[in-house]
C-alpha cells in the first residue's frame, strides 16, 4: 500500500470532519511535511466547499485567520507544516484564547522516529501550545489499525467542546514519507474509506448534540433591585449583544459606563477622564449596585473604578470564563445580553445621579478646546466619528492611540469595532485587519501605531491581496509613545522604552504596491479619505505627529478634570 495515498486519505478524514463541523475557510502557509493537508484543502476548494487563503508567514496568517474568524465568526482552519513554522502561531493562539476566537489549528509533524535524533526540521510539537487551546488532538502517524470512525469522532467531540468553550483547538498530524505520489481516484475509492462512503455523500456531522441551552430567567429579587441606584458598565461585547442597552440604561434612569469595544452609544461619553475627578468618582461608589454586561475594559479609570465597588456586583457575559480581576462577591448570569435584558425588563424612572451628565458635557467642551484644529493624535481620537463613512468598521490598534480613542471618540450605536484586546500584543495587527476585511467584504478603517505597523511588516504583503476599500492610519510618534504615561526616568525612557526609530512608511508602501498618503491638515485628510473610501484596495494613511503631544494632552486633561468642580 502507498503511503503518499493513506496519507491523503487520513488527511481527506480530517478535513471532511471539520467542514462538516462548520470550517469553510483553511489559511495554509506553504511547506513539505503539510502536503497531504494541503491538497487536500485545495480539493475541497475545487468543489466549492471551501475557500482557501495562503500567506508566506505563519505568524501572520495565524492572525489573519484570527481576524477572519472573528469578522465571519464560524470556525477557521490553519494549515503549517512542521518546525519552528508551528512556534509562530503562538501568539495568534494566545489572543484567540483570551478573546474566545474558534480556530482550529493544523501542524503536520514528522513521525515518532525522527524525533530527537538529529532529522531535520523535526521539533516537539505535541501539546506544545500548553494550556492555550481548549482541546489537543496528538494523533498517530496514519495508520490503517485505526477505524476511520475514530479519528472522526476524536475530532468531532473536540468541535462540540469549541461549542461549549470557545477557543482554539490543536491537531498535530505526523505524515511519514513520502507526501506526494497518491492520485485522486486512489483515494476515493480506498477501501479504508468504504465504511463512511454514505457520510461523506452527505453534509451532517457525526454526531448531532442535543442543545442543552436553559432560557435566562429573571433574577428572584429583581422587582427590588431595580427601585436602587444603579450603574451599568458595557465592555467589549459582540455587536449583536449590544442591541437595546442605552434604551435600557436610559429608562432605568441609571448611570452607564462604556467601553469604545461596546459598539453602544455613550450617553455620558468620555468616562475614562472624568472617572478622574475624585469627587464624581465617590458620588458612583454609593450607588446600590452595579451590572457589568461584557468585559476587557481599556480605560485606567474604569478598572480603577471597578475595583474600588464594594456593592452588590453582577456579571453578565455569555462566555464561562472568569471575567472579574477584582474578584468581588457577585451573582454571575451566563446568558448573552439581549436575552439577559429581555429576562430583567426596567422600571421608568428619573436619573438618581445628575453630575457625571452635567461633568460629561463640561468634558465635550473642554476637549474641543485642548485638541485644537491640527490634525494630530488626540484630535484623530476625538473626531473618528466624522470621518467614519457608514456601513463601515473599525479596528483599533493596542497603542496610546486606542486609549485616546476610548477616552475621547463618540461613535454612533452599534458600529462595529474589532480590537485585540486578549492579550493586547502589538504582533499582527495588519494580518488581523487582512483577515477582518476579507471576511466581511466592507470598507474598513484601522487606526494603529508606527511600531504595530513595524512589528507586522510581512503582513503588508496581506494588505495588497484586498479587492474592498481598507484604509490603514499609521499614527507615527516615532516610537512607543504609550510609555510617556508611565513614571519611567526620562535617563532611560527614551533608549529602553520609546525606542525612536526614525522611519517613515511612503517606501513601505512602494515596496509592497500600496497606495500611499501623507496628509497634513484636516483639509488634506478629507481629500484622501474621498478618493480611499471608493478606491477597491488598500490606502496607506501615515499621521506624523511630535513624539509625546498625544500623551501630554490625555495627562493634561485627566489632571484638569480631577480637579474641576461640578455643581449639582
Amino acid at each position: 500500500m502507498s503511503i503518499s495515498v493513506f496519507n491523503r486519505c487520513w488527511a481527506k478524514v480530517i478535513l471532511e470532519t471539520l467542514v462538516r463541523q462548520g470550517v469553510s475557510h483553511f489559511c495554509i502557509a506553504p511547506g513539505s511535511r503539510s502536503t497531504p493537508l494541503t491538497l487536500e484543502a485545495n480539493r475541497l476548494q475545487d468543489g466549492g466547499k471551501v475557500v482557501c487563503h495562503t500567506h508566506f508567514d505563519e505568524r501572520g496568517l495565524g492572525f489573519f485567520a484570527l481576524g477572519l474568524s472573528k469578522s465571519i465568526k464560524q470556525k477557521v482552519a490553519i494549515i503549517v507544516t512542521s518546525g519552528t513554522a508551528t512556534a509562530n502561531l503562538y501568539p495568534a493562539i494566545i489572543e484567540a484564547r483570551q478573546t474566545g476566537v474558534n480556530l482550529i489549528v493544523l501542524t503536520a509533524d514528522r513521525p515518532l522516529e525522527l524525533l530527537e535524533c538529529g532529522a531535520n526540521q523535526a521539533i516537539l510539537q505535541e501539546n506544545m501550545f500548553a494550556n492555550y487551546p481548549i482541546a489537543a488532538i496528538n494523533l498517530p502517524r496514519p495508520s490503517q489499525d485505526y477505524n476511520t470512525s475514530w479519528l472522526i469522532s476524536i475530532i468531532d467531540n473536540a468541535c462540540y467542546k469549541q461549542e461549549q468553550e470557545s477557543g482554539v483547538i490543536h491537531i498535530n498530524v505526523p505524515f511519514a514519507e513520502p507526501l506526494y505520489e497518491a492520485k485522486n481516484e486512489e483515494i476515493d475509492f480506498h477501501p479504508w474509506l468504504s465504511n463512511i462512503q454514505r457520510w461523506l455523500a452527505q453534509n451532517k456531522k457525526w454526531v448531532k448534540y442535543q442543545s442543552n441551552q436553559h432560557e435566562v430567567l429573571m433574577h428572584e429579587n429583581w422587582d427590588h433591585w431595580r427601585t436602587q441606584k444603579g450603574i451599568i458598565v458595557v465592555g467589549r461585547l459582540p455587536i449583536e449583544q449590544a442591541i437595546g442597552i442605552k434604551d435600557w440604561a436610559n429608562t432605568m434612569g441609571w448611570i452607564m459606563i462604556t467601553d469604545i469595544q461596546s459598539t453602544v452609544e455613550p450617553n455620558l461619553p468620555h468616562a475614562d477622564i472624568w472617572l478622574a475627578n475624585e469627587t464624581i468618582k465617590q458620588k458612583l461608589l454609593q450607588a446600590d449596585i452595579l451590572i457589568q454586561l461584557g468585559t476587557g475594559f481599556i480605560s485606567k479609570r474604569i478598572n480603577q473604578f471597578l475595583s474600588t465597588f464594594k456593592n452588590e456586583f453582577w456579571i453578565v457575559d455569555s462566555s464561562n470564563k472568569v471575567i472579574d480581576p477584582y474578584h468581588h462577591s457577585s451573582i454571575r448570569f451566563n446568558a448573552k445580553i439581549h436575552h439577559w435584558l429581555r429576562a430583567h425588563p426596567p422600571l421608568r424612572q428619573k436619573p438618581w445621579l445628575i453630575e457625571p451628565l452635567a461633568l460629561a458635557n463640561f468634558c465635550t467642551k473642554f476637549i474641543e478646546e485642548e485638541v485644537s484644529g491640527n490634525l494630530n493624535e488626540a484630535s484623530l481620537a476625538y473626531y473618528i466619528g466624522r470621518i467614519l463613512p457608514k456601513n463601515s468598521q473599525l479596528f483599533l490598534g493596542n497603542s496610546l492611540f486606542v486609549r485616546l480613542a476610548d477616552a475621547l471618540a463618540k461613535l454612533p450605536d452599534g458600529y462595529p469595532v474589532y480590537t485585540n484586546r486578549g492579550a493586547s500584543g502589538i504582533d499582527g495587527l495588519l494580518a488581523t485587519i487582512s483577515g477582518i476585511s476579507i471576511g466581511t467584504e466592507k470598507i474598513t478603517v484601522a487606526m494603529l501605531g508606527d511600531l504595530s505597523a513595524l512589528y507586522d511588516l510581512n503582513s503588508f504583503a496581506l494588505l495588497k491581496k484586498l479587492d474592498q476599500p481598507t484604509v490603514i492610519f499609521i499614527i507615527n510618534n516615532n516610537g512607543g509613545a504609550i510609555f510617556d504615561m508611565l513614571p519611567v526616568d526620562e535617563s532611560v525612557k527614551e533608549q529602553y522604552y520609546r525606542m525612536p526609530h526614525n522611519v517613515e512608511f511612503s517606501q513601505v508602501a512602494t515596496m509592497f504596491d500600496l497606495k500611499y498618503a501623507r496628509p497634513y491638515t484636516w483639509a488634506d485628510l478629507s481629500s484622501v479619505l474621498k478618493t480611499a473610501y471608493i478606491r477597491k484596495e488598500t490606502t496607506i494613511i501615515e499621521i506624523k505627529v511630535n513624539p509625546s503631544d498625544g500623551s501630554n494632552i490625555y495627562k493634561r486633561l485627566i489632571e484638569q478634570i480631577s480637579y474641576a468642580v461640578i455643581g449639582s
